[in-house]
């Protein structure tokens, strides 16, 4: 291929519409065309990268393999393409600022004027080709966050500017535009997104498609009119109504032709087409939900209140890794947003997850649930801070280190069973909070037969991590004398990556200091996850 091909996805009316979705599974249908593929997210925050960010500010924090924090669409990125990305695949306003201001100071602009325009767009640009260099990719996706009339997404607009500019026939721009509905009403409005392509248009820019967001499918009448009043063929004014699943949103674009309107305009000719495990995913879960066949999953959490909402999207890893897991047997989650501060009976059940998270706050009554789950036989997986809590309950409960806690909560505590990692001690005193953390793919070794090596089936494994504070060493051996399996290691045997109780105590009761959630995928289900929901079906049968 003579020249890079990029696809910018924008969106327009309002933010959450669904690009990220649309961007993994355009990647997805092309990918299944024969073409090598990336994907780069930009999100217009100041915010070097999304590690600082309160999940409920932004939604759940994604780990890459390097340890960059990034946007959970990175996380869509990687399940739909079933490919892992790097820190080049995310770009903020921060970091690109950074960038820019990091090279003028090393005077790579040999003493220019450095501005906003054209440094900023410029690096931008940079930035983009140097993940499809690293990556091989033939065509590049890039996704802008938040919607084309926003003031900080300019000079990301710009940068497509340039780049049409520049290479015409290797641009293509989708705008990802919602269309309302009102209650009393029986019409999809279109004039929200006339507004938003005009908008577009203002920045110099013209889309080439329209991927139309709706609670309904598009009508005739309705693509006319956008197609009319943006400068549009019909064609090119694709539907995209709301569906069960998000791992439908593929197979309802190719069959709106959207793979072709793409290459035509990018001037390529599909090499295959192979979506056919893809269909066969979706065609099976679209069965399970029919069969009724359900299992009720608790995630006891402290993430999800922001005003009088749920905000889901704090564990979607966590929420997707269920999934795939339970459609993987046959079934259909019913997962419920158990609140740490105020959660009822327990009983209902058929398991338990504690997933990740920092702070005091609720840490009693999550370890409630988890004293519940342990006490009554019902499986429990802990997620890196749950890891912690449920070693915490161990050592107060089991092996009577009464006020045992960790030192992130309780500084003063007799028995600090959870503590510092004394490097990361030092960067704290330092105020150096900002992608400090032990991030990113880490090796482990597991204990044979344990509930995590029959998992796994290998001895070593690799997982992803985002946390200051491990089990405490110094207490190791007094909580496994009490029956508390450390299954999984650091090669070095210092670090506690998995603890869990032997099968003949508990059907399944696991715990990891990494994050198994970031590596699950539709195709390929995480095997922890796989194993949670097998001793759950099991609690179900019961």
């Amino acid at each position: 291929m003579a020249n890079k091909k990029y696809i910018f996805v924008v969106g327009g009316v309002m933010s959450g519409v669904g690009k990220g979705v649309a961007t993994a599974s355009i990647g997805k249908i092309l990918q299944a065309k024969g073409f090598n593929i990336t994907a780069v997210k930009i999100d217009p925050y100041v915010n070097v990268d999304a590690g600082t960010m309160n999940p409920t500010e932004h939604g759940e924090v994604f780990v890459l393999d390097d340890g960059w924090e990034c946007d959970q669409d990175l996380g869509n990125y990687e399940r739909f393409l079933d490919k892992n990305f790097s820190q080049l695949n995310c770009l903020t306003t921060g970091k690109v600022y950074l960038s820019v201001i990091n090279k003028e100071r090393a005077l790579v602009y040999g003493g220019k004027c450095v501005e906003v325009v054209p440094h900023i767009p410029l690096q931008i640009i940079e930035d983009i080709d140097a993940a499809a260099k690293k990556d091989k990719a033939e065509i590049v996706l890039v996704e802008i966050g938040g919607t084309v009339g926003e003031y900080q997404n300019i000079l990301f607009l710009e940068a497509i500017r340039f780049l049409k500019l520049k290479h015409p026939k290797d641009v293509v721009t989708i705008l990802v535009s919602y269309l309302p509905l009102r209650n009393n009403d029986n019409e999809l409005k279109t004039k929200p997104t006339q507004y938003a392509v005009r908008t577009l248009n203002s920045t110099g820019i013209q889309p080439d498609i329209v991927l139309a967001r709706a609670a309904v499918p598009l009508d005739q009448k309705r693509k006319e009119k956008i197609a009319l009043n943006c400068n549009l063929e019909v064609e090119d004014v694709i539907s995209a109504p709301d569906v069960d699943d998000v791992y439908q949103v593929p197979l309802v674009l190719e069959k709106a032709d959207i793979s072709r309107r793409i290459l035509s305009k990018l001037n390529l000719e599909s090499r295959k087409k192979d979506l056919r495990e893809w269909s066969a995913l979706v065609n099976k879960i679209k069965r399970i939900k029919q069969s009724q066949k359900t299992i009720r999953i608790g995630i006891v959490g402290k993430y999800f209140g922001t005003g009088n909402f749920i905000l889901s999207d704090s564990y979607l890893s966590v929420i997707e890794s269920v999934k795939h897991a339970a459609y993987a047997v046959g079934y259909n989650p019913k997962i419920d947003w158990i609140d740490a501060s105020h959660h009822g009976s327990l009983s209902k059940y058929h398991g338990i997850i504690v997933p990740g998270g920092f702070g005091g706050r609720d840490v009693e009554g999550k370890m409630k649930a988890i004293r519940y789950a342990r006490e009554k036989k019902i499986p429990f997986l802990g997620l890196c801070y749950g890891m912690q809590l449920a070693t915490i309950e161990f050592a107060r409960n089991v092996a009577g280190l009464k006020g045992a806690n960790s030192t992130e909560i309780d500084k003063k505590t007799k028995y600090p069973v959870i503590d510092i990692i004394p490097e990361q001690l030092e960067k704290l005193k330092k105020a150096s909070y900002g992608g400090t953390m032990r991030l990113g793919a880490y090796p482990a070794l597991l204990r044979d037969g344990s509930i995590a090596h029959r998992a796994y089936g290998v001895k070593k494994i690799s997982e992803r991590h985002r946390h200051r504070y491990e089990v405490n060493p110094g207490y190791v051996e007094a909580l496994e004398k009490k029956g508390l399996i450390f299954s999984g290691k650091s090669p070095d045997g210092v670090l506690m990556e998995i603890a869990e109780l032997p099968k003949n105590k508990h059907p399944f009761f696991l715990g990891t200091q990494f994050h198994p959630e970031l590596k699950s995928r539709p195709l390929s289900p995480h095997p922890l996850f796989g194993e949670f929901i097998k001793a759950a079906l099991a609690k179900k049968a019961k």
